[in-house]
């Protein structure tokens, strides 16, 4: 069997060399931004009740490493530091989003990053390069596994795909070759995991906040064991019984090839302005302009229709969730919410809102059904279309194909900013974001930035 015929080692191969000669400065800039983004959603994270918990769980470690705990000083090993850092990362659905793959891929790869980067005392230019390794490799195993199949089929994309991602950022800190980061993608394979059976249930949704920790921590993990050369299988992705042949529906096996040239995935990166599922977030923007940004008041409506891909219809119309998380996968909660309190309070989907009388009345007031030419465009494309009619008859109607915060809608650096701010000053108002900003874009290690993520 030669290395050319191994899609898995070739494929290794062109993800290590991913800022070999150096990134170009439009790469370090957006590596920059996810890492701000993600300094924010991390800080509000860390104070939730979950991410509590496996922070008093990580205490047991304390001393076992040179990675930081969010929120607190607490150091430990990386694998544990990711896994608590991954599970804040993501406890809010306000983490990044690469659309065409479904995952979250910031809350994987930049903790285990950080984690590994803290520990081994890495460059700023080693942890940026490892980041970009690790976003290329999550995204395109799941553009290949044909995510939205993955997703209808009960795997959730993050938890997938993760994995491979977090390996591939901690193999390039730890100088690994092609032929470790596919023994470490080999430990992978039987570490990976996800269920979707958190969405079809009203309590123990929590664990969905675990799935970007548990990936972090795996590819930690396992880049870990490659570099102890304890064998694994050298064919992840394309072996008989690999990762493609096992998830994919269909396999996409062109898409485990990184163009030469060609923008890196880092740059097709979703940034989430609102709080819940990022499939909702074309259906707010529609909202706010069938609403008049909101002023719409809520006796004035009678009937909310939105048509977009098949899954909202089969996965997103619970109209009682009694969780959080199940709250921020609710179409009809989602909807209600946000055109009685707007797009922009994080605090909307906290416990006491879940019984809001005004929500709730507007979510039984909410219809869906699959829309076969938006559907032709999902997931690199996450649209829907929404009409209200209101109680004298008159419709409104807007589709939306763009949100804001996609590639082709982008956030700003100051927006970016202003949301990561938001969330700090909602829970830290001591912390001064504006000083670890300043960090941030003149920091000379890795170490420098995971510090970014401790107390201050």
């Amino acid at each position: 069997m030669t290395a050319a015929e191994n899609k898995t080692l070739t494929f290794a191969k062109q993800i290590l060399q991913i800022g070999r000669d150096g990134l170009t400065d439009v790469d370090r800039e957006q590596l920059r931004r996810l890492i701000l983004d993600l300094l924010g959603v991390s800080r509000i994270g860390a104070t939730l009740p979950w991410t509590r918990e496996m922070i008093a769980w990580a205490e047991s470690f304390r001393g076992s490493g040179q990675a930081p705990v969010v929120g607190t000083k607490l150091t430990v090993a990386p694998c544990i530091a990711a896994l608590v850092n991954g599970t804040a990362a993501h406890g809010y659905e306000l983490d990044d989003t690469h659309d065409a793959s479904m995952s979250h891929p910031g809350a994987v790869v930049i903790p285990a990053a950080l984690a590994v980067a803290a520990e081994r005392g890495a460059s700023l230019d080693e942890t940026l390069a490892a980041i970009a390794c690790g976003y290329e490799a999550m995204a395109r195993v799941g553009m290949a596994a044909n995510a939205s199949q993955v997703i209808e089929h009960g795997h959730h994309p993050t938890a997938l795909f993760g994995p491979f991602g977090a390996a591939a950022a901690t193999a390039r800190l730890m100088q690994l070759d092609e032929h470790g980061l596919a023994r470490a993608w080999g430990h992978t394979l039987s570490l990976t995991g996800g269920s979707m059976q958190f969405s079809d249930e009203v309590e123990g949704t929590a664990v969905k906040r675990l799935h970007a920790g548990y990936a972090a921590h795996h590819g930690v993990l396992a880049a870990e064991l490659a570099a102890r050369n304890i064998g694994a299988p050298a064919r992840a992705l394309d072996g008989k019984y690999g990762f493609m042949a096992l998830y994919a529906r269909p396999p996409k096996m062109e898409e485990l090839v990184v163009p030469h040239d060609a923008p890196l995935q880092i740059h097709a990166i979703s940034f989430k302005p609102y709080s819940c599922c990022r499939l909702f977030h074309s259906l707010i923007d529609g909202l706010r302009e069938v609403s008049d940004d909101f002023k719409l008041k809520p006796e004035a409506i009678k009937r909310i229709a939105v048509r977009g891909p098949g899954v909202l219809a089969d996965q997103h119309m619970m109209r009682r969730p009694t969780s959080v998380m199940a709250a921020q996968y609710s179409l009809p909660f989602v909807v209600g919410a946000t055109l009685v309190y707007g797009a922009h309070r994080y605090d909307t989907y906290r416990e006491e809102k879940l019984t809001d009388a005004d929500i709730l009345s507007l979510a039984d007031r909410v219809e869906c059904e699959a829309d076969a030419g938006i559907e032709a465009h999902y997931p690199a494309q996450m649209g829907t279309a929404v009409e209200i009619t209101q109680a004298d008859g008159t419709r409104r109607s807007a589709t939306v194909m763009n949100s804001r915060g996609t590639a082709a809608n982008p956030l700003s650096t100051d927006a970016l900013y202003a949301k990561a701010e938001g969330l700090v000053r909602e829970i830290e108002p001591r912390v001064d974001l504006g000083a670890a900003r300043g960090r941030l874009w003149s920091a000379v290690s890795g170490r420098d930035v995971a510090q970014l993520f401790g107390a201050t």
